[in-house]
């Protein structure tokens, strides 16, 4: 009886323990998402403050959107990531896989139409359109026009002057995509666009990079003059003082959403829904329009005109033109394939 007395007390004390345990450990909230001047922004403008007002630590793991669909399936059925923000291609994925969990409260009455997906299971955090950066100084310089067609891509005189991201990438596989729909084919037949990169604009391409980083950087040391991007990643790269310009191609520029989503699993944080939800409030999007070029997604939300110079608003947006993601995403490994064996070899 003396020893079941002591074991009791001894339970009864470490119970009475436990939560202090417990509140001296600190949660951790997993935030999967780009990395180069996006983290960046989302490092200073969202997570300090985060952090602060929910009493967490955001671990930030920089990616593609390819890279963080890859974790997500690997992680399946012991998922690490709390959140993921991906490109809306790689988030219809993650969707159909059952990766993303459903966001409440959110500011429905407030957002556009292209920002919403089916049940709430991830937002549109942001719209970029994918076009053409080119370098404004070296064609001052060499007396060249500006570009102003995604038909520039095939001009001779960017031999080895021109940056594409690979397939994996979306603006890379947007300009496929445009490239093919411009010559009579689309989603569903992207035969003339593989014609199009093979034939005449693999010889002007200097580089398949899919880099952030290193895209700026052949820009920097002046090997690159020309390239597809997105009004997001122009936009930072404009800020740091570099001249450079975005162009919307007179055929039309790609929608390109950034999106995110909680993940689902068991016990999973509800910060994972406040956190995505940040990234929807006003300040935040305007930080975003500021640093990164993102066309807001509140229909509230009045924009500067000076922030508004490059980002996809008013009718900008409007004529963007939106990728059948069903479509695309069915053939997606299949066209990943033929692009490596055709294309860069």
């Amino acid at each position: 009886m003396k020893t079941l007395s002591l074991l009791t007390a001894a339970s009864i004390a470490a119970l009475i323990a436990a939560p202090s345990v417990v509140s001296a450990q600190q949660k951790t909230l997993y935030v999967a998402g780009y990395g180069g001047s996006f983290e960046k922004t989302i490092r200073d403008e969202v997570i300090p403050a985060f952090e602060k007002e929910n009493g967490v630590k955001v671990e930030y793991v920089a990616g593609n959107s390819t890279d963080t669909l890859a974790k997500l399936q690997a992680q399946k059925g012991n998922q690490q990531i709390d959140v993921a923000i991906v490109d809306d291609g790689p988030m219809y994925q993650a969707i159909q896989l059952g990766f993303c969990g459903k966001l409440e409260g959110l500011p429905a009455a407030d957002l556009y139409d292209t920002a919403r997906f089916k049940d709430d299971r991830a937002v549109a955090i942001g719209i970029v359109a994918t076009g053409l950066m080119y370098n404004k100084k070296v064609f001052a310089e060499k007396g060249w026009a500006p570009p102003t067609s995604w038909n520039d891509l095939k001009d001779t005189k960017y031999a080895k002057q021109l940056v594409i991201p690979p397939i994996n990438n979306t603006y890379g596989l947007e300009a496929l995509v445009m490239l093919s729909k411009m010559n009579g084919g689309g989603e569903t037949n992207v035969d003339s666009g593989f014609k199009i990169f093979k034939e005449q604009i693999n010889p002007n391409v200097l580089a398949y990079e899919p880099s952030p980083g290193k895209m700026t950087e052949l820009f920097q040391s002046g090997q690159a003059v020309i390239a597809v991007w997105g009004t997001g990643r122009v936009q930072s790269f404009a800020n740091t003082g570099f001249p450079v310009d975005f162009v919307y191609p007179k055929e039309g520029a790609a929608t390109l959403l950034t999106t995110a989503c909680p993940i689902t699993k068991p016990n999973a944080s509800p910060l994972a829904s406040s956190f995505v939800k940040m990234l929807l409030d006003p300040k935040i999007q305007l930080v975003m329009l500021k640093d990164y070029g993102y066309g807001p997604v509140l229909k509230s939300l009045v924009v500067p005109p000076e922030l508004g110079k490059m980002a996809p608003i008013g009718e900008r947006a409007a004529k963007l033109y939106n990728p059948d993601w069903t479509v695309i995403n069915e053939k997606r490994e299949e066209w990943t394939k033929r692009w490596n064996r055709e294309v860069e070899r």
